[in-house]
């Protein structure tokens, strides 16, 4: 199979939009996509589309990809729709990579958007629940916050992990999205905020949860028959790995891990021929502080029962061994559902390209997105690395 690259990446801001459409949102993450590319690149030049998108509030739901696509020039392309909760464009990222793989596309486009604002907090729950199990943990009153909790629960009883850990989480990624000018909650906050809020469903309080948020993200993948008209500094996608599980978490035999997670993780060190302490930072799904710590433990970050210890010890800040969100995370830069993971890869393309301004960082080689669908029933993972450096 042939090796993929990644040429370009681009977002929208995330927040909150009342005067944006989802297509408008779309097209500034498209450009931003296109333009960041070192020698350029034609909309001609595309071959395929996939793009993620729940579709809160039911909005265009059977043909959003279609919609978007249309609307910035690309009607006639193939373009498939990719749902997967909160995964779905991590999930129209991998596509990408394969349908490259496979000799069906040289260029192709993955990307993702999502509304999120324009509804009441109890439609957006509904939407919310969609993602989860609906007839024994939904309908029974459970939200997604609630599911989170009883992970942090069972893991604080098991390990001792502190709610101080967790909001250690917090500070951290405020202070990496409060460098970030597309972050929706771009503010720094002190331990004391983040520990004082109030709660949301304990352990977790409103520190530890993340927004919900209005966005796009694109990235442009392409072969290695020609990467060369497209950059002279390549970003091979070295790994890609998915995962999927129970959807309900009552259904799983464990509380204090993901095994999507962690299936699609093996996966990707296994294609990329690297393992963790290879890894130079990382973008991990934080939909909930304890969800960032589950992550350390799931991709062989840290043993199992020391995430605590980790995000204690400072080892995942931007300047330690192994930065982790160093875009702000889901917690800060938001969690615009369709477009959560493409926008890591957003992130991973600045960092790999030098172009992450303050938060940049120090010559990184290597680096891994990781994006998780609803409580964990789907998971998926990529390792992308600088070419040139690698091969120097």
């Amino acid at each position: 199979m042939r090796d993929t690259y990644l040429v370009g990446a681009g977002q929208s801001d995330y927040g909150a939009f009342p005067e944006k459409s989802y297509r408008s949102l779309f097209r500034t993450a498209f450009e931003a996509a296109t333009e960041s590319v070192p020698n350029g690149i034609d909309g001609d030049d595309i071959d395929e589309t996939f793009i993620g998108n729940l579709g809160v509030g039911g909005r265009q739901l059977g043909l959003s990809g279609p919609a978007v696509t249309e609307h910035v020039g690309l009607g006639g392309i193939p373009c498939t729709r990719v749902e997967n909760a909160c995964a779905a464009s991590g999930f129209a990222t991998r596509q990408a990579v394969q349908a490259v793989k496979s000799g069906m596309a040289d260029v192709v486009l993955a990307g993702g958007f999502e509304i999120m604002s324009d509804m009441s907090s109890d439609a957006t729950k509904y939407w919310l629940g969609v993602s989860g199990e609906t007839e024994w943990e939904r309908l029974s009153g459970t939200t997604f916050s609630g599911v989170y909790a009883q992970m942090a629960s069972v893991h604080m009883e098991r390990y001792g992990t502190t709610r101080e850990h967790l909001s250690r989480v917090a500070v951290k990624n405020h202070s990496n999205g409060a460098k970030n000018p597309h972050a929706q909650l771009g503010f720094e906050c002190s331990l004391e905020d983040a520990q004082s809020a109030p709660v949301v469903a304990d352990p977790l309080n409103l520190y530890h949860c993340c927004p919900t948020s209005d966005g796009a993200a694109c990235a442009l993948i392409v072969s290695e028959d020609v990467v060369d008209d497209y950059t002279d500094d390549p970003i091979r996608i070295a790994g890609v790995g998915a995962g999927s599980d129970s959807v309900g978490l009552y259904q799983r035999d464990t509380y204090t891990g993901v095994p999507a997670s962690q299936q699609a993780a093996e996966s990707a060190y296994e294609m990329a021929n690297v393992g963790p302490d290879n890894l130079d930072f990382a973008e991990v799904h934080d939909c909930f502080a304890i969800a960032e710590l589950l992550a350390y433990e799931d991709l062989g970050f840290c043993e199992r029962g020391e995430a605590g210890n980790l995000i204690e010890s400072g080892a995942t800040k931007l300047g330690g061994n192994l930065p982790v969100n160093t875009s702000g995370g889901l917690k800060s830069k938001g969690h615009p559902i369709g477009a959560t993971g493409a926008g890591q890869v957003v992130e991973v393309f600045k960092q790999l390209s030098g172009e992450a301004g303050e938060r940049q960082v120090e010559n990184p080689t290597r680096g891994l997105t990781h994006n998780v669908g609803g409580s964990g029933g789907a998971a998926v993972v990529h390792v992308f690395e600088k070419e040139a450096e690698v091969s120097a």
